[in-house]
């Protein structure tokens, strides 16, 4: 079936399509550890937000806070992340990445951005012009 993108509707139909295509693709280049996406994207989180409260982690990931307590539990386990008392409420305990999950984050994000530029490089100047405009609109339609 082709969509006609000149509606709305086909539109969003058809950046849908795209959209889970090249994430499928960049997680495909992910390479061979064990981490599943929940995982990486607990690390990515802590990494750009620093410590967080189990809670928040549940609630910026949207999952439920059992579900996140399994995923950091995992992450303790295999030295990712560590656990410790809030600075200022000895009663919470926030979680932290370590310097090894920082090192996993940084070959992983290397791996696929390699991947990306490798094909960024078969388009032509005018083709890249215009996904640096609309990379921002598109990261903007994933904020809300």
């Amino acid at each position: 079936m082709v969509t006609d993108i000149r509606s709305d509707s086909g539109l969003a139909s058809s950046l849908r399509l795209s959209v889970m295509r090249l994430a499928r693709r960049l997680r495909h280049e992910r390479g061979g550890d064990d981490l599943s996406l929940n995982q990486l994207a607990v690390l990515g989180t802590l990494s750009r937000c620093g410590p967080l409260s189990v809670g928040e982690l549940a609630t910026i990931e949207r999952v439920k806070p059992p579900s996140m307590t399994r995923t950091v539990g995992s992450l303790v386990d295999a030295g990712l992340v560590e656990r410790q008392a809030h600075a200022t409420d000895r009663r919470q305990i926030v979680v932290h990445i370590t310097e090894a999950a920082q090192h996993v984050l940084t070959a992983d994000r290397r791996r696929r951005d390699a991947w990306l530029a490798r094909r960024l490089c078969d388009l032509d100047p005018a083709q890249r012009d215009l996904l640096r405009k609309v990379a921002p609109l598109l990261d903007e339609l994933s904020n809300t």
